[in-house]
């Protein structure tokens, strides 16, 4: 099984310490966001996890449990998402010179193979235009420069689900106003540069999910959830099948994700996992870092069903109930 921690709020930066309980644990409780009804108990034992992905902003606060991961067996590899932008777009995060640094001290602490770096998403407005973004992509490849195996790219998506292009007011105009579709020839211009930049640093470009087809211009498709950085750190293969759970040009295999949707405090703008702003509060105040679920506790009259993991590895895959 590959544990995603996760898609859906940003557990390394946010959740560290509940996470680690319920590894201590050996289990977590996921509601499923489409069916508050139906709780799933996900086995979280070395034994039932192959992998884990990291999708994080920031994973400072869960680098001081990456040597307890280690002792107990995990094997995992981080998506770290590092873009330029400041507070305006992204109020809830440290001052990028400090995440800059802690990038530097995870590759220094588990490798370079294990980090993939995610710019990610790309936002073009009158205040960051396409020259911009050339120079802060190239800044941040020299600054990071032998710590990650690989960029990820994507333009940002309006999802119809964000409450921030939802809600009428001025300071969500004032978002709007920073956040719009990338032209096509944008797109190209920017995807080309991406590509001989990264070549110039020794690096693979990517695009997630993105529906134009960029590799005229040197960037491929990303897989996140990817099986050929799954088995090279496994050590051996794997038997993956496709994630038919995401959006359209996902080239992800299947995981099992124990976040959940508003519950990320970074409160970046663009954000898909965050559509409630009332509802992030809400979540916020039944955090429990001792609960077996991320948001709440089970409740009497819910029904969990224990759901049985089968590896992956050497070619057994599947997820039982």
């Amino acid at each position: 099984m590959i544990l995603s921690v996760s898609r859906r709020t940003d557990i390394p930066c946010r959740y560290s310490e509940w996470f680690m309980n319920r590894i201590r644990e050996g289990s977590a409780v996921v509601r499923n966001p489409f069916n508050a009804g139906q709780l799933g108990r996900i086995p979280m034992t070395p034994e039932a996890v192959d992998c884990i992905v990291f999708w994080t902003k920031d994973p400072q606060p869960l680098m001081p449990y990456l040597k307890e991961l280690d002792n107990r067996g995990y094997r995992y590899y981080f998506q770290f998402t590092l873009t330029p932008y400041g507070k305006a777009l992204e109020p809830g995060l440290r001052d990028k010179k400090e995440i800059i640094r802690t990038f530097r001290s995870l590759a220094e602490q588990i490798g370079s193979g294990r980090i993939i770096w995610r710019y990610d998403p790309v936002i073009i407005n009158e205040e960051m235009g396409i020259g911009y973004h050339k120079q802060a992509f190239r800044q941040l490849c020299l600054e990071l420069q032998g710590c990650m195996r690989s960029v990820t790219v994507s333009f940002v998506d309006r999802y119809s689900g964000n409450g921030y292009w939802q809600k009428p007011g001025k300071p969500e105009a004032r978002r709007k106003s920073l956040l719009r579709d990338a032209a096509e020839t944008e797109m190209e211009e920017l995807a080309a540069f991406f590509a001989r930049t990264g070549v110039a640093y020794g690096l693979q470009v990517s695009a997630c999910c993105e529906a134009k087809d960029l590799t005229a211009f040197g960037v491929g498709r990303a897989s996140c959830i990817d099986r050929a950085v799954i088995e090279d750190i496994l050590g051996g293969s794997v038997t993956l099948k496709p994630d038919k759970g995401q959006r359209k040009g996902c080239g992800c295999y299947e995981s099992i994700d124990i976040g959940a949707y508003n519950t990320c405090p970074n409160g970046c703008i663009y954000c898909y996992a965050n559509h409630s702003p009332k509802a992030l509060e809400a979540n916020l105040r039944q955090m429990d870092k001792n609960s077996e679920m991320l948001v709440g506790h089970v409740r009497e009259g819910d029904k969990v069903t224990e759901r049985r993991a089968v590896s992956c590895f050497d070619g057994q895959y599947g997820l039982k109930f």
